[in-house]
């Protein structure tokens, strides 16, 4: 992406988010359960007065987009980052912020303050935001037009809104709802407010059933939305596709949802939708991407012109300055004679340990993992989290720290296809799809199930890339998969932990699989580790509700173990350099 493109996104957001802030002001406000500043002194119907024309309601929908992703909390709370204060030997690190040593340790999430990037409130707060704005544009819609849905000048807007309402409420659940079991079992979870309607009065009791779902019921009215929009697409009314529910974006999204639904048939359909019938012309060109800066890397990866790139987010993020503070890491492990003492390395399995059909780094990310000044032993990180800083003030060296996440692609998609294909009986064409993953990472060898297997023997106590899943406890429904086919779907895991580590969605997979994770921490002042493990039903698995919504009365989520009883401007930094 060029700069000027990066820069023309955060002006579009920002213009749009001001213009379009009487029709969403006060539903966001009762979205959050708090006050909304000088707009409740609107009248109800002043808030749709301007947004009267197809051109408004395209407008207003460029500014449902969310701002914030949960990248940092999933990363933080799955099994990528390891805490060097463990792994290094005299290492006393703090987190860059508090609220990061609370995700780690599976705590309740509250110690930041209103408008910390990366926070749930932040997460919780955008994304409703994003569910208002859909909201008005489909009331504002139905205004115009009885049928907004066949009509010519509103049909395309009438799909975004829906389908971007539906992925919305999508990533909310899966960060503060159980994982989706099956339609019998998830009507036993708390799942999230899914609004519909815009709100005429500042506070609204979301606890109220009316609101207030049931995991299966989210999914319901998800898949209702979805295939409410998903045909009205159309891309040519979109200047820059990458930044809207473009087709293949909202086909990528249907072929998630219906992985994580496990009605395979769809999630392939739908999958072949988007990958078109040779899915290694959509995969990123790894080879012709220049090492020469970080900048250049960046420019190439959020290219929105890039076949791979179904959709982009502009967002306020700290990722990178998280893993610049040397306390989480995808690092080295930690050796002990007793292996449940042991700490995984996060770097062999994500960079340097090699694959079915490939030893030591993927060639693709070669001159393109970075470190920090402390040195390699604190850990290393792909270029494509690394920041783009807004400058509010030269002088002075401050502004806003962005990161472009790219939370649907055509490798992810193709990762989707690839386990849909394998519960549907079809294990080489699995494998055929993993094989076109690892040719786009610049892998010659072919992959074959031989190679597979040997990667993948043994056990999770044993073998670092197999993953301890427990699936079956979480539904009856849910396949077993044994020999072969089990060694394939940990290459499937292993691969879409690698293609979409800093996105947190490998704590997405976590979830849905029931798999057990293993943290061990210490504190800057302490000595001693402490060794944790989240199993497939610990309640800490949700992220707790934002404090403020508990403040003002919004249920919080019982999230008692099983075993137990705003500073948004910021310097800039230096650059880093490439690991050899």
């Amino acid at each position: 992406m060029k700069t000027s493109i990066f820069q023309n996104a955060i002006a579009t957001l920002r213009n749009n988010l001001s213009a379009a802030r009487c029709a969403v002001s006060l539903t966001a406000a009762a979205l959050l359960l708090s006050a909304c500043g000088d707009k409740l002194d609107e009248s109800p119907d002043a808030r749709l007065i301007d947004i009267d024309t197809p051109e408004k309601v395209s407008l207003l929908l460029t500014s449902g987009y969310p701002s914030a992703v949960p990248a940092v909390i999933c990363e933080l709370m799955g099994d990528n980052l390891v805490d060097n204060n463990v792994v290094v030997p005299a290492t006393h690190n703090d987190a860059y912020d508090l609220f990061h040593e609370e995700a780690y340790k599976w705590e309740d999430i509250t110690s930041y303050s209103s408008g910390t990037d990366d926070t749930p409130l932040e997460i919780w707060d955008k994304n409703y935001k994003g569910i208002a704005v859909a909201n008005h544009a489909i009331a504002a819609m139905r205004e115009m037009s009885l049928d907004p849905a066949h009509d010519p000048n509103l049909s395309y807007s009438w799909g975004e809104a829906h389908v971007l309402r539906a992925y919305l409420h999508f990533l909310l659940v899966n960060v503060f709802a159980e994982a989706y079991k099956d339609d019998v079992q998830s009507m036993n979870d708390w799942g999230i407010p899914y609004v519909t309607e815009t709100e005429d009065v500042v506070k609204i009791d979301y606890s109220d059933t009316r609101y207030r779902k049931k995991v299966a019921e989210v999914y319901r009215l998800i898949e209702q939305d979805l295939l409410e929009g998903i045909d009205y697409i159309d891309d040519s009314k979109y200047k820059v596709p990458a930044y809207h529910f473009n087709r293949n974006a909202a086909y990528a999204f249907a072929a998630r949802f219906y992985l994580f639904k496990r009605d395979y048939e769809k999630c392939l359909n739908y999958a072949n939708a988007a990958l078109g019938t040779n899915p290694a012309t959509s995969l990123r060109k790894w080879a012709s991407m220049s090492a020469n800066t970080i900048s250049t890397l960046l420019n190439a990866y959020n290219d929105e012109t890039a076949a791979c790139n179904y959709l982009l987010l502009t967002t306020y993020s700290l990722q990178d300055r998280m893993l610049s503070a040397c306390r989480y890491a995808i690092n080295s492990g930690l050796t002990n004679s007793d292996p449940k003492l042991s700490v995984p390395s996060t770097k062999d399995i994500i960079y340097e340990g090699g694959g079915p059909n490939w030893s030591s780094r993927l060639p693709a990310f070669d001159g393109k993992i970075y470190r920090w000044g402390a040195g390699s032993e604190y850990g290393s990180w792909l270029f494509r989290v690394y920041e783009y800083f807004e400058y509010t003030d030269k002088i002075a060296g401050i502004g806003y720290v962005h990161i472009i996440y790219q939370p649907l692609t055509a490798e992810e998609t193709l990762l989707c296809r690839a386990e849909a294909k394998l519960y549907l009986g079809d294990r080489a064409g699995a494998i055929q799809d993993l094989d076109f993953w690892t040719k786009s990472k610049q892998i010659s060898n072919d992959l074959t199930q031989e190679g597979i297997d040997r990667k993948y023997a043994g056990t999770p106590s044993n073998n670092i890339w197999v993953n301890d899943i427990h699936p079956q406890e979480m539904s009856s429904e849910f396949r077993l998969l044994t020999g072969a086919d089990r060694h394939v779907l940990d290459c499937i895991l292993h691969f879409r932990r690698i293609e979409t580590h800093f996105e947190g969605l490998r704590w997405f997979d976590i979830k849905r699989y029931g798999i057990t994770v293993h943290h061990a921490y210490r504190g800057p002042q302490d000595y001693e580790v402490t060794h944790d493990y989240l199993e497939w039903n610990d309640p800490r698995r949700v992220v707790q509700i934002p404090y403020n919504a508990i403040d003002a009365g919004y249920p919080s989520s019982d999230r008692t173990p099983i075993n137990q009883t705003d500073g948004d401007e910021l310097s800039v930094r230096p650059l880093v350099a490439p690991i050899q």
